[in-house]
């Protein structure tokens, strides 16, 4: 039994996320018919993550295993021309048994990206910000994400999750022109709808609805109710993830 890892991207428009479910179309799915066809057996993959409804990926890894000898370069090529086009293959890499996507993570990187006056070519993958944002206010807040680790407050109710504790390492807002900025945040690991609630909520201390101080108790305080709404899922972009051995 071999090992592949597949890097890819997908604009998750058209899908209810990455993981498979039952009665919706999702990446994942796709991923697995196409392979199970190209391989001629069951293949089931694991990916690094789950993103959510609407959610895109600029890198996304999963990995799959197959009692085939696989030409790596030719299996991408034959995937890209069967799959959606939204969805896209860049490399086929065979790694150890031992190593999985999601598990052998290092970090994971999202942005946000928001824009702040109307704009019909922006619309699709921004948040459009129709009112004053102090954007330096919101930085100062981002920076108390670093110093704490348990992120209950910025986690989706009734999670399944085993422990609340992510190692955030970078949070920021980045400006990408006059009109438009993003918010990046890496961590070792990410709740889910995380990164939606930590910016619905940094937009509040940037309307002037909260100050630093509350924004740093909601942090704290580890309930989701005290933090902000979530903003919406197709401005959210997986960018990157990092491992040892690549």
């Amino acid at each position: 039994m071999s090992r592949y890892f597949i890097y890819m991207k997908y604009d998750g428009t058209g899908y209810h996320g990455w993981q498979v479910q039952p009665n919706s179309v999702t990446v994942q799915e796709e991923l697995q018919k196409v392979l199970s066809v190209l391989l001629r057996e069951d293949v089931q993959v694991a990916g690094a993550g789950r993103t959510d409804t609407g959610v895109h990926a600029r890198m996304m890894v999963s990995h799959f295993d197959t009692t085939q000898k696989v030409d790596n370069a030719q299996l991408a090529y034959k995937l890209n021309r069967m799959l959606p086009k939204d969805i896209s293959v860049d490399k086929v890499v065979p790694v150890d048994n031992d190593k999985h996507a999601r598990f052998s993570a290092l970090s994971r990187t999202y942005h946000y990206y928001v824009h702040l006056h109307k704009d019909p070519f922006l619309r699709a993958y921004s948040y459009e910000l129709p009112y004053i944002i102090d954007f330096t206010k919101m930085n100062e807040a981002a920076e108390l994400l670093l110093r704490y680790n348990d992120f209950s407050s910025f986690c989706k109710s009734n999670s399944d999750a085993k422990t609340m504790l992510c190692n955030v390492t970078v949070a920021r807002w980045v400006r990408d022109s006059e009109n438009a900025w993003h918010f990046e945040i890496t961590a070792n690991r990410f709740l889910r709808n995380m990164v939606r609630a930590i910016v619905g909520t940094l937009l509040d201390v940037g309307r002037g609805r909260i100050d630093i101080d509350t924004f740093k108790k909601i942090v704290v305080g580890g309930n989701r109710s005290d933090a902000g709404e979530s903003v919406p899922g197709n401005a959210l972009f997986l960018e990157n993830i990092e491992y040892d051995m690549i």
